[in-house]
């Protein structure tokens, strides 16, 4: 069976709302609190290969008017260190079974990993 990972932070309510999607459909999860445990450059890569860094960015949260970003030029390198230090800064949650990657509360995405994995 496919693994349903979730990387947020507990206090997110799209977070915990992709974590009742799947548990409501029976499907296991394993939730990452970024708080907690930060993720992987390499796992960061992987959802940036498909949305891009600036793509994973939440510029519309608070944490992202507060770092004043929307002012800088930032190399990826750059943006990568600020989203290690900062996960608040994604656009949370982000949700990744098999080969399917999502961002943010995008039901139809995780619908479509549910099909997959019933």
């Amino acid at each position: 069976m496919t693994n349903v990972q979730i990387f947020g932070v507990k206090n997110s309510q799209a977070t915990r709302a992709a974590e009742r999607f799947f548990r409501e459909r029976r499907i296991p999860v394993q939730v990452v609190d970024l708080k907690q445990k930060p993720m992987a450059p390499a796992e960061i890569k992987r959802f940036a290969e498909r949305f891009t860094l600036w793509g994973l960015l939440d510029s519309e949260g608070k944490p992202f008017a507060d770092a004043g970003l929307k002012y800088m030029r930032l190399t990826d390198p750059d943006i990568l260190r600020r989203i290690l230090e900062e996960p608040r800064l994604l656009r949370l949650p982000l949700v990744r079974a098999g080969n399917r990657v999502s961002i943010g509360a995008d039901q139809e995405s995780w619908r479509a990993m549910a099909s997959e994995i019933s």
